[in-house]
């Protein structure tokens, strides 16, 4: 499995991930698990009319991501993983998804939200399951758009 990079990026895909980040990973595959999203065929459908020429997508529901990796699946592509919340990487990580590094793009405004970054607002559920993922070893940083510095997640978010 070559899982290049995990991002946390709330409009899943778009422009910046289409135009930018796809590029930047060198991704022939793009990958949303989202198991909300998976059923949704409207959504679904236009996320897939953006997708780059050459490239590979996948909009998967959680647990046939969690399958498909483990059974080698993906092994042949490099691919770059967009989900909504790092809940979900966790749910990956603990089956034995390996995630190399995890970037935190845009994640709205809410109910009991702090922003803490432009474009990046979170709640105390989501700061503990960042500070989980960095516990099991993946690496978690703020990076909106590639031609930025990646910066270190206790930048933003301080115990």
């Amino acid at each position: 499995m070559t899982l290049v990079l995990a991002r946390i990026d709330q409009r899943l895909i778009h422009g910046i991930v289409v135009t930018q980040w796809t590029g930047e990973t060198k991704a022939k595959r793009l990958m949303v698990v989202d198991d909300v999203i998976s059923k949704d065929e409207a959504q679904k459908a236009a996320m897939r009319m953006s997708k780059p020429a050459g490239t590979g997508m996948s909009i998967i529901d959680t647990q046939t991501a969690i399958t498909n990796f483990n059974a080698g699946k993906y092994d042949s592509h490099n691919v770059f993983l967009i989900v909504k919340e790092p809940e979900t990487l966790i749910k990956l990580v603990d089956s034995g998804v390996k995630i190399p590094k995890v970037n935190i793009g845009i994640m709205f405004d809410g109910p009991d939200k702090t922003t803490v970054k432009k474009m990046v607002s979170v709640n105390q559920k989501e700061i503990n399951d960042f500070k989980e993922l960095q516990k099991r070893g993946v690496p978690v940083t703020f990076r909106f758009v590639p031609s930025d510095p990646d910066e270190p997640f206790e930048k933003y978010i301080k115990d």
